[in-house]
C-alpha cells in the first residue's frame, strides 16, 4: 500500500483542459501568439516555461486560406469544433474543460463610419457564457482586448459574466510587460494627471494606449473611481486645445523625451493625422492619450505625482524574441486557469473600453461626452505580476 502510495505521488498531475475560442488562426494573429504559448511553452522574463494547461479544443469562428489551426490540431492532438458549444462541451453536452480562452481579434469582418471594427465579441462570449449558465457553473476564463466597439454591449456581457461568477481575465499584453525605466507606482500615490503617447490604428492600438495609461493611474490615492467625460480632438484642434490645458503640454514633453520617435523633431513635426484623447475623472484626475501616427508600436505615459514627473516606456529596450510582451500575459493566463484567482481587476478592461467606444462618440459630435455609467470603481493589487524582461 505505501509502495503504491508513494508511486501514485510521483505520477504527473494532469494538465487542466482549456478550450480556445477564436476569430481566426492565422500567422501572427493574437490566436496565433497566445495560443501557440499555451501549446508550445512561453518565456516569461526571458525563462522558457513548458506548458502548464493543456489545450484540447478549438473553435474558430472563420477559416481564411493560410489557416493554422487545422495543420496545429494534427500536430498537438487538440480537437477542432464546429460551435462554440461543441468546443467548451468537448461533444459530451456539458460543460468538459476547466478554462477557455476568447481571442475575438483578427478576421474579416467590417468597419463602421468612425473605423471601428465590429468584431462579433458580444455574440461569440455570449455563446461561452450561455454554456456557463446551462451547466450551472463557470470556470476560469482570458478574454482577449477590449469587451467591444459598443459600450451597452459591453457593459452588459461584463455584468453577465459577473453574474454567473466567471473568474475572468480581460484585456491585452501591456499591463505586464516590462517598463524602462522600471516604473510601477505605489497604491495610494497621489496622481493629479498624467499623459501618454502611441501610435497605430486608431481603433485597435488606442485601446492599447488608454490601458498603459488606467494601469498606472488606478494605482493612484483612493484607488480608481470612474470617469466622468470623455474629449476627442482630433487634428490641427490639438494645438489650439492644449495652451488652453497647459497641465498638459509639459507631461506630453515629458512623454516625448522617452519615445524613440522624438529623435525625429518634435512632436508637431512627427503627428500624422493625431487624436488627442482627454479624460476626467470623479476624483479629479486629468489624463490625455496622444495618438500621433496610423503606424508604430511605442507607447510611454508620464505621471505628476508630489516627487515630480515619473515617466516610462512599455516595452523592453532590446527585443530578445519574438513578441516578448506575450509571454507575460500568457503566463498571467496560465496562473488564472490554475487557481481561478484574477490577476488583476477585469474593471481595468471594462473601463478602458467604455472610455474609448464613448472617445468614438465624441469623434461624432465633436464635443465632450459624458459618461455616468463609467462609474466604476476598484483596486488595483499591490503586486500585479510584471514581466523585467
Amino acid at each position: 500500500m505505501l509502495r503504491r502510495q508513494f508511486l501514485f505521488s510521483l505520477a504527473p498531475t494532469p494538465r487542466k483542459r482549456i478550450a480556445a475560442i477564436v476569430t481566426e488562426y492565422r500567422w501572427f494573429s493574437h490566436a496565433d501568439v497566445i495560443c501557440g504559448r499555451l501549446l508550445g511553452g512561453h518565456s516569461a522574463n526571458n525563462v522558457w516555461t513548458p506548458p502548464r494547461t493543456n489545450l484540447v479544443s478549438l473553435y474558430t469562428a472563420q477559416v481564411p486560406a493560410n489557416d493554422m489551426s487545422r495543420d496545429l490540431a494534427a500536430r498537438h492532438g487538440f480537437k477542432i469544433y464546429p460551435t462554440i458549444r461543441e468546443a467548451l462541451t468537448l461533444g459530451t453536452g456539458k460543460l468538459a474543460v476547466e478554462g477557455v480562452v476568447f481571442v475575438g481579434e483578427h478576421g474579416n469582418y467590417p468597419f463602421n463610419d468612425l473605423g471601428q471594427h465590429l468584431y462579433p465579441r458580444f455574440e461569440l462570449f455570449n455563446e461561452i457564457l450561455d454554456v456557463y449558465e446551462q451547466s450551472g457553473r463557470a470556470v476560469p476564463t482570458f478574454f482577449d482586448k477590449h469587451f467591444s466597439y459598443d459600450w451597452p454591449k459591453a457593459e452588459a456581457m461584463f455584468r453577465r459574466a459577473r453574474q454567473l461568477k466567471v473568474p475572468l481575465l480581460a484585456g491585452s499584453s501591456l499591463p505586464v510587460t516590462s517598463r524602462s525605466p522600471a516604473l510601477q507606482p505605489k497604491l495610494e500615490t497621489p496622481i493629479s494627471h498624467a499623459a501618454a503617447i502611441g501610435y497605430g490604428p486608431l481603433d485597435a492600438y488606442s485601446f492599447h494606449l488608454l490601458e498603459s495609461l488606467q494601469c498606472l493611474v488606478e494605482r493612484r490615492k483612493g484607488g480608481e473611481t470612474g470617469i466622468t467625460h470623455v474629449h476627442t480632438i482630433t487634428n490641427e484642434a490639438i494645438w489650439a486645445w492644449l495652451p488652453q490645458n497647459p497641465w498638459a503640454r509639459p507631461l506630453l514633453d515629458a512623454a516625448w523625451a522617452l519615445d524613440p520617435a522624438s529623435k525625429k523633431g518634435t512632436i508637431e513635426q512627427t503627428a500624422n493625422k493625431p487624436v488627442l484623447f482627454h479624460l476626467r475623472y470623479r476624483d479629479g484626475l486629468q489624463t490625455v492619450a496622444l495618438m500621433l501616427t496610423p503606424s508604430g508600436n511605442d507607447r510611454t505615459v508620464a505621471l505628476l505625482t508630489p516627487a515630480g514627473v515619473q515617466t516610462t516606456l512599455f516595452g523592453p529596450p532590446s527585443v530578445t524574441r519574438p513578441l516578448p510582451h506575450f509571454d507575460g500575459l500568457v503566463h498571467c493566463i496560465e496562473d488564472l486557469i490554475l487557481t481561478g484567482r484574477e490577476p488583476y481587476p477585469p474593471e481595468r478592461t471594462l473601463l478602458t473600453t467604455g472610455a474609448l467606444a464613448l472617445s468614438f462618440e465624441s469623434i461624432r459630435s465633436k464635443q465632450p461626452v459624458a459618461t455616468p455609467g463609467l462609474a466604476l470603481t476598484y483596486r488595483a493589487p499591490a503586486a500585479p505580476f510584471l514581466q523585467t524582461a
